[in-house]
């Protein structure tokens, strides 16, 4: 399939913005009838890597949406969040900036879980092993407290989408890496119950899934869309028993292989899809 990746640009909500140090940044909730502000197209990048890229350009039910696959046989996955002691990067081109000639080679990069006023993660979140959150069951008001919400998860070559519910229960020991978002696009098969087919409330989003071999599917819109079309694009094509929401109108993707670095509105953690050898 050619990959021809448009590169997603967005504007960024009020509620969005900058909270005070330690305060949530609340989403939009499902259905509830506010629809974020459209996002303009930005111009399409070309490769300029003899590497081929793990995303490529898609269309479903009419959206644009671009799919990168982490496949456990040549990727490993990791989260970041900022430099070591330091303040979290807040965005891609910083990471990018921050990256070392003799680290491994990113085959690519996403947003991945909601986060504070100062970029640090509301939910659970473990990077290289260390947890520097704890897990997140509480109520409260926005896209993460509607649950079910997850957790993304890994250990080496097993990487996992449960709820929290789920992780709490069953999940004993700590993994590598880990990010709680909410809330879960699919569960076991079947959309999250207060998805609606269609609805009023639209942002550039992006979320992730496991499917059957073990892989995980990354997918960003590349303009406004509703949760259901997302939601179905896991199910219906990816084929993801479970997916989960990391996040919207944020909503990024680094792709070196396309030099596509989406910098727009201040993120938090980041989920980092990195190639084994080098190519």
């Amino acid at each position: 399939m050619k990959r021809l990746i448009a590169l997603a640009a967005f504007l960024p909500l009020s509620a969005c913005g900058e909270q005070p140090a330690g305060e949530p940044v609340v989403r939009t909730e499902i259905g509830s009838g506010v629809a974020e502000k459209a996002a303009a197209p930005s111009p399409t990048p070309t490769p300029t890597s003899s590497v081929a890229s793990a995303c490529e350009s898609v269309t479903f039910e009419g959206a644009a949406l671009t799919h990168c696959l982490a496949d456990p046989a040549t990727h490993r996955i990791t989260t970041k969040l900022g430099p070591t002691g330091g303040a979290p990067y807040r965005s891609l081109t910083k990471l990018a900036a921050d990256r070392s000639d003799d680290a491994p080679k990113v085959a690519f990069a996403m947003n991945g879980g909601m986060y504070d006023g100062e970029g640090k993660p509301i939910g659970y979140y473990v990077e290289n092993g260390d947890r520097l959150k704890e897990l997140n069951r509480a109520d409260g008001p926005g896209n993460f407290h509607m649950k079910p919400n997850g957790v993304f998860f890994g250990t080496g070559g097993k990487w996992q989408i449960r709820t929290a519910d789920d992780f709490y229960t069953n999940v004993g020991e700590r993994p590598d890496f880990g990010t709680q978002s909410g809330p879960m696009l699919v569960i076991d098969g079947e959309l999250h119950p207060e998805i609606s087919e269609n609805g009023p409330s639209k942002a550039i989003r992006n979320g992730v899934g496991i499917d059957a071999k073990g892989r995980a599917h990354f997918v960003i819109s590349e303009g406004p869309v509703s949760f259901g079309i997302i939601a179905r694009y896991f199910r219906d094509v990816l084929e993801t028993p479970d997916a989960l929401f990391l996040d919207g109108s944020v909503s990024a993707l680094w792709d070196p292989a396309t030099d596509r670095l989406d910098n727009r509105a201040p993120i938090g953690p980041m989920i980092v899809v990195e190639h084994k050898d080098e190519p």
